[in-house]
């Protein structure tokens, strides 16, 4: 089966984009909705094996890579009362767990394999597993996936089962750890009746997971997992012919389960309006509007997200202009639709600024949202909204698969709607949306009574653990294990054919460093100034970050709506960021409207307004978001460890986020950022990258037109000082108390004796297999082994100068004390008497080395090479010199590397959690421990 693109389809809305486009704001007019749409189309074939299994194979052949996703028709709305979380333990039973014939489990070879992408998710209407492998390597995952579908009860055991148990109960707590983290069971307890299929939240609840047995597991998988009720997608460099006996020979002996029909679910609708008021320790007062509404098989679905972006999910919504930019009684506003097989969930979300009268606030949210069903969306509205939905659609299909690329789209649609182009049935409802029709959908389904949600700063209500002991497991008699022959070995991979770099210079001298990609039919480019968060001074933490959202907010020529609906009518994203070591302004838009939307850009970055009540309204955005930060975990203690690390003199001594210190952002005024403009932000300090499907040539004089007559201002250019001394080493414990936090947030870290700019590459390497990934040693004994971790890492971070090495440890409460001394005790031993095995090392190197070619699949990801290439100071080929480095590692080079780097008794840790529960826990570790209070107490 073939398809066709949308391009017909799309024709009236181009009609109604174009009609409904301001003259002056066409200097050169935008591609045609027709025309975008030719980028979003996808070949695909489909067969059907015996026992049921339906196949997708869609042939790219960009990469040697193929995207294997194996989805299953049952989700959490399927569980029955009791069982609910199932779904989504046994996705972790699945993902983490031997099978019967790969005893040593799925993640090792998967690892050595080369594999990229590879995960497992549960949502309401599905569970999935995928990975995109080298084309080499596909009969290896067919054999894993089938094994996995197939031969997986008789490798389950109570303990294995007891430790997901444990690792799905500390994902739970993580979230719920998190400010407004209980905000969506209330939210669905309020909207849905008892019984509902959707009421109960995929992570289930604790009890629960408490009470499920091994039998009930067994079940579960029996009743839900045969072929019958699964798809299969390969996508990549593959074809129908080559895979069609490989899915024969290795999935078709799996005999049918039973048929699961998935739940049905009407569209319930309260009785009337509900209003719920929750507490949280949170900065400020967010307001939630929730109804349901259909899902993504009914005709209204688009009309409904068209509703919802025009509403609040664009730059220029109705929310954000009335809320934000016009009362600025809001800091932020969101609304949206999730749409699921059965239902959708259109959600509105308001944080409310402080200070600000919240029930005033609410009325006028209401009174928004009442005027906007009754009017609707303007054509010009619609039009911006259908060209987003494209272009975002053209940078999801660059990746074959993934959580959102090819492969997703087409199971997707077979598995929901039985037909793998179920897409271009969406994209054609949205061409057909008119204002008229969202205004009849908003009329039919939101003016039905509403969920009302208010989340006040305070505590929280007394959270329901886990239970401390489960009574003894009821005995089952082991399955038998059903032998298959040996898993076929990995064939000879290819090596990385990285992108030919190319380089230009404009006329005043800016350098472009540009790389081609075909994938799509996108144009990305970052222009790059030597900047960063170490830019800041000492005095003025922040300033960059408010400089940088102001450019975005308006121009000498366009204020913040209009630059906002430009960019929309383009389909293109223009933004502004920065690292420790870099600024950029980036966009991203299809390669049809790449002149005006690199107008768009310039007039961002060379001409910002900084207008005085935009300055106000951001001023105010940026001190909530710091406040925001500081109720949550990671934020307190990432705030916390740089200055421990660093000391506060120093450049990196500082937030990671970037976002300042309260006091500083508050006294800034217009004068620091145009002076931090003019000496940071200037052509003089810039470097512009590109990636497109147009070839350089062609790209040359659009980037000169835009960028090319810009000149340096006549101030000096800003220069960042690194010659300031470290702290003396004091490995201690900083003990930051956030009374009822169910989990702990461990960091640790040092600043290690190297920079960014050095070889790292065996350094890496050998931290891989100590904290780096899911099979390294501090995970897989933490997280696999003792389950008290959802998951857990330590990385060399490589900024461009003394670099850091930071572990992040997110840990039940109760565990807190018993966590840090097993991580301390890895590092001891890995520099010490237990370094890398051979296993190990054979595992990381041809791991590192096969999954080179799937790791430039996307624009996005060659733009980051080329960008970190030039921070670090690397040759243009020096990914394709990877491989050759990886296969003469030895396991004497990597412990070397190790040993003379990472020192473990230097860490400084600090931890974010409850005092009562964790204080006692550190008294045995023989380390000092400072006791402060988290910001907001």
């Amino acid at each position: 089966m073939r398809l066709i693109t949308l391009a017909s389809t799309a024709t009236a809305m181009a009609l109604a984009m174009a009609a409904a486009t301001p003259a002056a704001a066409q200097s050169q007019e935008p591609a045609s909705a027709a025309e975008l749409a030719r980028g979003v189309a996808l070949d695909y074939d489909t067969f059907t094996l015996d026992n049921g299994l339906r196949v997708v194979v869609h042939t790219d052949r960009k990469a040697p890579v193929v995207a294997l996703h194996a989805w299953y028709n049952v989700g959490s709305k399927d569980e029955p009362e009791g069982q609910t979380g199932f779904a989504h333990l046994f996705e972790h039973i699945g993902l983490f767990n031997p099978t019967e014939n790969v005893p040593g489990g799925l993640m090792e070879p998967l690892r050595a394999m080369g594999a990229t992408d590879w995960n497992g998710t549960t949502w309401f209407d599905r569970t999935n597993f995928f990975q995109t492998v080298p084309t080499a390597a596909l009969e290896q995952a067919l054999y894993m996936e089938s094994d996995r579908m197939g031969h997986l009860l008789g490798a389950l055991t109570q303990e294995r089962l007891d430790n997901q148990r444990g690792v799905v109960q500390n994902e739970k707590r993580q979230g719920d750890n998190q400010p407004y983290g209980l905000v969506f069971y209330a939210m669905l307890d309020a909207l849905f009746p008892e019984g509902h299929p959707y009421r109960h939240s995929t992570i289930g609840s604790m009890a629960d997971l408490d009470a499920a047995s091994l039998q009930d597991l067994r079940d579960w998988h029996r009743d839900n997992y045969g072929p019958n009720n699964a798809v299969l997608v390969l996508a990549g460099d593959i074809d129908v012919a080559t895979a069609r006996p490989l899915v024969e020979r290795y999935f078709g002996h799996i005999p049918r389960g039973p048929q699961n029909e998935p739940a049905q679910a009407a569209v319930p609708t309260i009785a009337a309006r509900v209003d719920l008021t929750l507490k949280d320790r949170v900065s400020n007062t967010r307001l939630y509007r929730a109804w349901v509404v259909p899902g993504m098989m009914d005709a209204s679905a688009a009309d409904l997200d068209v509703a919802g972006t025009v509403l609040g999910g664009l730059a220029s919504s109705r929310l954000d202009n009335e809320l934000v930019r016009g009362d600025q009684s809001a800091v932020s506003v969101s609304a949206g639709v999730q749409s699921f097989q059965r239902i959708g969930l259109f959600q509105v979300t308001v944080d409310v600024k402080p200070g600000q009268d919240v029930d005033a606030v609410s009325r006028r949210l209401d009174a928004i949202i009442a005027d906007f069903i009754a009017e609707g969306p303007t054509a010009d509205e619609v039009a911006r909204v259908v060209t987003g939905e494209l272009s975002q659609r053209m940078q999801a299909l660059e990746p074959t698969g993934g959580f959102g690329g090819k492969a997703v789209v087409l199971a997707e649609g077979m598995l929901y709607a039985d037909d793998p182009g179920f897409y271009r049935t969406q994209m054609a409802q949205y061409a057909e949306v008119t204002p008229a029709s969202v205004r009849a959908s908003m009329a039919r389904w939101l003016t039905r009574p509403v969920v009302a949600v208010r989340v006040d700063p305070g505590e929280r209500e007394p959270y329901v653990e886990a239970a401390s002991t489960r009574p003894a497991p009821a005995a089952v008699e082991p399955l038998a294990i059903t032998p298959r022959g040996p898993m076929p070995a990995v064939g000879e991979t290819k090596g990385l054919d990285f992108p030919d770099v190319e380089r230009t210079r404009l006329s005043n001298g800016v350098e472009v460093v540009y790389a081609r990609s075909t994938a799509a039919p996108i144009t990305r480019v970052a222009l790059e100034f030597d900047a960063g968060h170490a830019a800041d001074p000492a005095d003025g933490l922040g300033v960059q970050a408010l400089m940088l959202q102001l450019l975005t907010e308006g121009t000498t020529t366009r204020d913040s709506v209009q630059l906002a609906e430009a960019q929309e009518r383009l389909g293109a994203q223009i933004g502004a960021f920065a690292s420790m070591d870099r600024t950029a302004v980036t966009l991203t838009t299809p390669s049809a409207n790449l002149s005006p939307a690199l107008g768009l850009m310039a007039d961002v970055t060379m001409n910002p307004a900084f207008a005085p009540a935009e300055i106000e309204r951001l001023r105010a955005q940026q001190l909530a978001g710091i406040a925001a930060e500081m109720t949550q975990p990671n934020g307190i203690g990432m705030r916390a460890l740089p200055v421990a690390l660093y000391g506060e003199g120093h450049p990196y001594g500082r937030a990671f986020s970037g976002t300042g210190d309260p006091d500083a952002v508050a006294a800034v005024d217009r004068d620091d950022l145009v002076a931090f403009h003019q000496t940071w932000i200037r052509p003089d300090n810039a470097r512009l990258f590109v990636v497109s499907d147009r070839p350089l040539a062609e790209l040359t004089p659009a980037l000169e037109a835009s960028f090319g007559g810009w000149a340096a201002p006549a101030m000096s250019r800003g220069v960042k000082t690194f010659d300031v001394a470290l702290p003396a080493v004091e490995p201690r414990i900083i003990l930051i108390d956030r009374p009822q936090s169910p989990q702990s947030v461990i960091l640790g870290g040092a600043v290690l004796p190297v920079t960014g700019r050095d070889d790292l590459v065996a350094l890496n390497a050998a931290n891989e297999v100590l904290g780096n990934g899911f099979l390294s040693r501090i995970n897989q004994d933490i997280r696999e082994t003792r389950g008290w971790s959802y998951g857990l890492n330590g990385r060399v971070n490589p900024l461009e100068h003394q670099t850091p090495y930071i572990i992040t440890a997110p840990v039940q409460a109760d565990r807190t004390g018993e966590s840090v001394a097993v991580l301390i005790q890895h590092y001891a031993d890995f520099v010490t008497t237990k370094g890398v095995t051979p296993a190990e090392l054979s595992r990381t190197v041809n791991g590192n080395m096969r999954q080179l070619p799937g790791g430039f699949e996307t624009s996005s990801a060659v733009l980051g090479a080329l960008r970190s290439n030039a921070l670090y100071g690397r040759p243009d080929d020096w990914w394709e010199r990877l491989g050759p480095r990886y296969a003469g590692m030895t396991v004497e080079s990597l412990d070397q590397a190790a040993r003379g780097t990472i020192d473990g008794s230097r860490f400084v840790w600090v931890i974010v959690g409850d005092a009562d529960v964790v204080l006692p826990q550190l008294q045995s570790l023989g380390l000092p421990v400072e006791v402060r209070r988290a910001p907001t107490q």
